[in-house]
């Protein structure tokens, strides 16, 4: 094989490894490559409490591991179909690549539409019975205490933010 043969072939397998990482890596957003808010020290007793978001939603996780959910949106794409579940359920706090709230409605009591709707198929399923968030523990500037989780295409790395509001 001639040096001038050699470098083509080189060159054209250079390309392909270059066009198939970048292929892999065009849809990893923060999401993808989320490790954590690195909050290692919160206890269970400081998580629980009443919690808030804009619309209306309320989030009350109790001392007893028991919860109570009040229009609470679906995370990841589940929020562009547009149903907040209420009802009550169950939490717990675990720590992995930084600490998360695990929380789970067991019984669904009444599901409401967001208006508008952003994204949402018409065709789309009955919003779930039973559903699961995991809430990434935070502190703001202040050691405040803030639970997030990312919500609709994981690219852009939208968070939905709670904060504290009426006690437990």
């Amino acid at each position: 094989m001639t040096d001038g043969r050699r470098l083509r072939v080189r060159g054209a397998a250079l390309g392909v490894v270059l066009m198939m990482s970048g292929a892999l890596t065009a849809c990893a957003g923060p999401y993808q490559y989320y490790e954590g808010t690195g909050v290692h020290d919160t206890t269970a007793t400081e998580v629980a409490d009443g919690w808030e978001n804009v619309g209306g939603t309320h989030v009350v996780l109790r001392k007893d591991g028991s919860a109570l959910v009040v229009r609470l949106d679906g995370q990841d794409f589940d929020f562009d179909d547009g149903w907040r579940l209420s009802g009550s359920g169950t939490w717990q706090l675990t720590d992995d690549d930084g600490q998360v709230v695990r929380l789970a409605l067991t019984t669904r009591t009444r599901v409401e539409r967001r208006l508008p709707v952003t994204g949402a198929d018409p065709s789309a399923q009955e919003p779930p019975s039973t559903y699961s968030w995991i809430f990434h523990v935070d502190r703001d500037q202040r050691n405040g205490l803030k639970l997030f989780f990312f919500y609709g295409d994981p690219d852009i790395g939208n968070t939905y933010v709670m904060t504290r509001g009426t006690e437990a």
